[in-house]
């Protein structure tokens, strides 16, 4: 995993600006919207709820807008149905992209990915034609800054609780579950008191592609910015190797 720390990118993303922070809080809000519909308002019953509120309270997100927005998805039956969306492509120099999405309105989402991918020098492909390169994942981020724990314990009460893989960064700790056991293990090290600087199921990566064009590496940054700047896309997975 060296060379490619999670906890970079994320310690990257919260140092930038408050319409990052906004973003992300959109992002999220959205994700309680679906949990809620799909598994009712009560955390204690819906694991997929319970993850979305993890993921919230990781990302500085306030308890009281997560309340708000669970209330709001539960109580309002006329409320937008989001519809959950994946596109796959290709960037400079054959990077791999995996874009999530939730939408209200396909055919506008479809046609600012596309235009992200075109700005990009990069191209919309088939379903399947990168996700093979990906494995899908839990991962958790622990800051080791905020760590009390020794990293032997952390890792034998993480994998003691399901987890696959444990790996020590120079500045974090990053925990590897397979998707089903990712709850069990999250709510593992929730009941320690344990602070996770991210917390998600998500796609890894099998292999990485360097870019070494100045050109190459100016496109792909376009393609991922256009990306973060529109309000349907919920996570973008790629395989550079920044």
């Amino acid at each position: 995993m060296s060379g490619h720390s999670k906890f970079a990118n994320i310690k990257h993303k919260k140092e930038k600006n408050d319409a990052a922070k906004g973003k992300i809080f959109t992002v999220i809000g959205r994700e309680i919207a679906v949990a809620v519909k799909e598994g009712g308002a009560d955390p204690a019953n819906n694991s997929k709820l319970r993850d979305v509120i993890a993921k919230a309270k990781a990302n500085n997100m306030p308890n009281d807008t997560i309340e708000r927005g669970i209330k709001k998805a539960a109580g309002d039956a006329n409320s937008v149905n989001y519809e959950s969306i994946t596109y796959e492509g290709y960037g400079p120099n054959g990077i791999a992209i995996i874009v999530d999405a939730l939408t209200d309105n396909k055919n506008r989402t479809a046609s600012n990915v596309r235009n992200a991918f075109t700005k990009g020098g990069g191209n919309v492909g088939t379903t399947g034609c990168v996700s093979f390169m990906f494995d899908k994942k839990g991962q958790i981020i622990i800051d080791k800054e905020e760590c009390d724990m020794d990293a032997d314990d952390l890792m034998m009460m993480a994998l003691d609780a399901g987890a696959e893989d444990f790996a020590e960064e120079e500045d974090s700790f990053e925990i590897t579950t397979d998707p089903d056991d990712f709850s069990a293990v999250r709510e593992a090290l929730e009941k320690e008191g344990l602070p996770m600087a991210s917390a998600e199921v998500t796609m890894i990566p099998q292999t990485w592609v360097s870019l070494s064009d100045e050109q190459d590496i100016k496109m792909m940054n376009r393609i991922l910015d256009l990306l973060d700047e529109d309000d349907d896309v919920q996570e973008v997975y790629h395989n550079w190797d920044e």
